[in-house]
């Protein structure tokens, strides 16, 4: 799912909400998260998550190609740690396809999953783009 998806799906659900302002109102909120990142080095979103922003050593890797040993220098990286409710829902897919493994270990003849609305894709046009902007 892109940033237009989500924008397609919340102008679809917000019905006075034209695409466009949905847009505006989706990077605004990216925009702010990011700020938060950077200003406080984390944010939290009950429900869904955590981000933080953590100091990762530096280090010595390998080139892949030739093998050479190389210095990776430290740097800052954002981590995720997902909420509650998140990981409940996630965990259902495992719940589901271990039920679904049974079945066919049982050789029960099996339906495709039922789609959750989160599951469910969004409408695509002909070229699986509904416009060029690709932000």
């Amino acid at each position: 799912m892109t940033k237009k998806d989500i924008v397609r799906t919340i102008s679809e659900e917000v019905e006075k909400l034209t695409q466009q302002q949905t847009k505006e109102v989706v990077q605004k909120t990216f925009d702010a998260i990011i700020e938060c990142l950077v200003r406080d080095g984390r944010i939290e979103l009950r429900n869904f998550g955590v981000f933080e922003v953590k100091p990762r050593a530096a280090r010595k890797a390998r080139n892949p190609r030739t093998g050479e040993q190389v210095e990776v220098p430290r740097k800052h990286v954002v981590t995720f740690k997902p909420g509650k409710t998140m990981e409940a829902r996630v965990r259902e897919l495992d719940e589901a396809e271990a039920r679904r493994q049974q079945d066919l270990n049982d050789g029960k003849k099996l339906e495709p999953p039922a789609a959750t609305p989160l599951e469910t894709p969004p409408p695509s046009s002909p070229q699986g783009r509904w416009d060029t902007d690709q932000t």
